[in-house]
């Protein structure tokens, strides 16, 4: 799922944040525990040596062999158990107040008392619960997580908002931009350097893309202009010479073919010339376009070809068709499908048109194989063998409906009928 730069920056920096606390989490209780055994240590240190001291002021100490208010016991060893070197290590031990056992930290120090016995002194203190201090720990992180996060959204939508408004401008301007129609180039400041090296930059690119688009649109018009007066004379020229009584039927039959090469010329020039004038987008105005009664207006204009192919007609209104569209390529499109539906059509086929509130079907019969769906609405594809057709009728159709999001053109084929379909609000 795509999401905006804000929530997808906002996204992975909770999820570093997150990793980073963990980290911090546990390095941060190491840290903690490891100073309060070394204080606890230290004062146990300390209350040892004050404790020998204390012993060879008052040999009654000698007799406290066991746990008392002064968390200290002195026992007598042997000398096989006698060591130098002082103990420190946790242990648990039961508090009859919690009825639990409680972490202690202990050290053992043993030590030649004045009477030259060998004695062992062992102090106990309590420590800090390791699961307490963990739970607390947890809980303080998790609170200071959801704290951040939340101060983190806040803030950063709060300045990502602010900092990011001069590029959702830029990107409005981008999104209303067409080729071929003026844009407002009103120099705009920015507090942001990159912001205001893009929209230059973008000025600049939409200032190139105009000119070459223009040269573009200019030549293809020049030379369309200058190929069909040469083509219009040489058919002239031919229709002079067919009326020329002196010419034998091999002559006539010649000719006529070099006239309908010249005249499938001419309309492939024409096609081309369409196609590029479209996806060049200089069909850009719309309207409201009643398709209903624009096909009943085609069928009727059609009325001779229709006959002459001995066509039945069907138009099966379901719905209304409108939409805003180009009024000229409303007329193109329709046109071109009518024609091909009749042209491809058998003599005394049928031809039904679906009318429908989003769809408008041409239903047809004809040949009884399905046309290649990858490529009946590529340019220059021809159905069969048929040497009289320019190949971009369908393509000009395909161009027609790229210019639209949402609309869509298809054909299957079904019960020996073939289907071309055109749909709109397919978002």
């Amino acid at each position: 799922m795509k999401v905006s730069l804000k929530y997808y920056t906002i996204k992975y920096l909770i999820m570093i944040l997150l990793l980073i606390i963990a980290v911090w989490a546990g390095l941060f209780y190491a840290y903690i525990l490891d100073e309060v055994h070394d204080n606890v240590d230290d004062g146990l240190r300390d209350r040892k040596i004050q404790i020998i001291k204390a012993v060879y002021l008052n040999p009654q100490l000698l007799k406290n062999n066991d746990f008392g208010f002064n968390e200290f016991k002195i026992n007598p060893i042997t000398e096989k158990e006698y060591q130098n070197r002082s103990r420190l290590y946790d242990k648990m031990f039961y508090m009859e107040y919690d009825d639990k056992d409680q972490p202690y930290r202990v050290l053992e120090a043993d030590f030649i008392d004045q009477y030259k016995n060998r004695q062992r002194l062992v102090i106990r203190t309590s420590t800090v619960e390791e699961d307490e201090l963990i739970y607390d720990l947890t809980t303080a992180l998790i609170v200071l997580y959801i704290l951040l996060v939340i101060s983190i959204v806040a803030v950063n939508g709060y300045l990502l908002n602010k900092a990011m408004r001069p590029f959702y401008v830029i990107l409005e301007k981008l999104k209303k931009y067409q080729f071929g129609i003026p844009f407002s180039q009103e120099e705009q400041k920015y507090s942001i350097t990159e912001f205001e090296e893009l929209n230059k930059e973008i000025n600049e690119m939409i200032e190139r893309n105009e000119l070459v688009f223009y040269q573009q649109k200019q030549f293809i018009e020049n030379a369309s202009h200058e190929l069909q007066t040469p083509l219009a004379i040489v058919i002239n020229k031919i229709d002079l010479l067919i009326q020329n009584d002196n010419l034998d039927k091999k002559s006539l039959n010649f000719l006529t073919e070099v006239k309908n090469d010249l005249r499938r010329m001419v309309g492939l020039n024409k096609s081309l010339l369409m196609l590029s004038k479209i996806e060049n987008s200089q069909f850009n105005k719309t309207s409201g376009i009643d398709f209903n009664t624009v096909i009943t207006s085609l069928v009727q204009n059609y009325d001779d070809f229709i006959e002459f192919k001995k066509v039945k007609v069907n138009i099966i209104e379901k719905g209304m068709f409108i939409a805003d569209f180009n009024q000229d390529l409303a007329d193109i499109l329709l046109s071109n499908l009518l024609k091909n539906a009749i042209k491809y059509n058998n003599e005394e086929g049928t031809l039904n048109i679906l009318i429908e509130n989003n769809r408008i079907t041409f239903q047809n019969s004809g040949t009884p194989v399905s046309l290649d769906e990858s490529k009946i609405f590529t340019r220059f594809y021809k159905q069969a063998s048929d040497h009289t057709s320019t190949g971009l009728g369908l393509s000009i159709i395909k161009t027609i409906i790229k210019q639209y999001p949402g609309w869509e053109v298809t054909y299957k084929f079904e019960d020996n009928m073939h289907y071309f379909m055109v749909e709109k609000n397919k978002i």
